[in-house]
């Protein structure tokens, strides 16, 4: 019984310890390999969130019906593709704001004081 529990642990672990040995997975690409290839494939998921302020979806919102039953909904924030020029950058960045993020860089006068002010890194968009 003992000499038999002994074999199946020293198998355990040799198939472990061979299972480890190879080449380890690739999890991320490199951005060389995303910039060359172009295509649908190439497309990243984003998060629905402003760029700027960071606001997400409202995931605790209620209908309250005629009956009163109270159904649960999500209220998505209204995102905006909105293209400013950076003075710092010297170009275009094209940033997903929200219409309160949008009007915050109206208030800060310029997208680049307004993401100093969140602690956002233009250089990214």
């Amino acid at each position: 019984m003992n000499s038999s529990v002994a074999v199946l642990l020293l198998a355990l672990i040799a198939t472990t310890a061979t299972a480890f040995t190879g080449t380890p997975l690739q999890l991320t690409r490199s951005s060389a390999a995303t910039a060359s290839r172009s295509g649908s494939s190439s497309l990243v998921m984003r998060e629905r969130a402003c760029d700027l302020l960071g606001k997400t979806a409202n995931r605790k919102a209620r209908v309250v019906t005629f009956s009163h039953k109270r159904i649960h909904k999500v209220q998505q924030v209204n995102l905006q593709w909105k293209r400013f020029y950076s003075d710092d950058l010297g170009r275009q960045v094209r940033l997903r704001l929200s219409t309160k993020g949008i009007k915050t860089v109206n208030k800060y006068g310029s997208i680049d004081a307004a993401a100093k002010k969140f602690g956002v890194d233009l250089a990214k968009y």
